[in-house]
């Protein structure tokens, strides 16, 4: 009798049964599930930001240069200068602003390291949850240059003036909408609420900018 339990154990433990792997099968599904979307805000915030920055800025930008000269050469040269400058503001900025907090939170871990009075390392997930300075400024200058590049491509193979205008004014909305519908999808927001919202403040943008500059023009200055 005890030999025949012995042969069962054996068999069981080299023939596990399918229900065991059946229940860690279905706790991987859980825990894969289960993903921390705020782990995504620190690139995703960055990128987002720098795209619609990008976009807005630059299309407006080339909206008020083209409200008072109608050159497409002014219109692309100042495009381009503002590309490069954005970017490059784009990426110091996000750079200084994370580092900043990761200073804050780093120090906050190692003030309360002191208080457990413990000499163990932190923990791996405290690391883990950290900003990346490096990242953020990469994230937000790459992203700002493609939002930019948007109007910049759109006004640059068109002579016509009133077409060109329209041209940037398109291809502004269909990226606004684009990048909102795509940073509400990462982040799991309402999509058709982040597209508006990104697509109207755009708009305004661009009419006060347009409306402004064709104005302060109009004056002789």
């Amino acid at each position: 009798m005890a030999a025949n339990q012995t042969s069962l154990n054996i068999d069981d433990a080299r023939f596990p049964l399918p229900g065991h792997d059946f229940e860690q099968q279905a706790t991987s599904e859980v825990e894969i599930k289960e993903f921390d979307y705020s782990k995504r805000s620190q690139w995703l915030r960055a990128a987002v930001l720098g795209a619609n920055d990008g976009l807005v800025s630059i299309g407006s930008l080339m909206m008020g240069v083209g409200a008072v000269k109608q050159d497409v050469k002014a219109m692309i040269l100042t495009g381009c200068a503002g590309l490069i400058a954005g970017a490059s503001s784009m990426a110091i900025g996000e750079f200084v602003s994370v580092q900043s907090q990761l200073d804050i939170e780093l120090a906050q871990i190692k003030r309360d390291k002191q208080r457990r009075d413990s000499r163990e390392p932190e923990e791996e997930g405290e690391k883990g949850n950290l900003p990346s300075p490096a990242q953020a400024s990469a994230a937000s200058a790459i992203a700002f240059a493609i939002g930019a590049s948007v109007p910049v491509l759109a006004a640059s193979f068109i002579g016509q003036y009133k077409l060109r205008l329209g041209m940037v004014v398109g291809a502004v909305t269909l990226a606004l909408m684009a990048f909102g519908w795509l940073g509400a999808v990462l982040g799991k927001a309402p999509t058709v609420k982040s597209s508006l919202r990104v697509l109207i403040g755009g708009w305004f943008a661009m009419a006060i900018t347009f409306g402004l500059t064709k104005s302060i023009g109009s004056t002789g200055l």
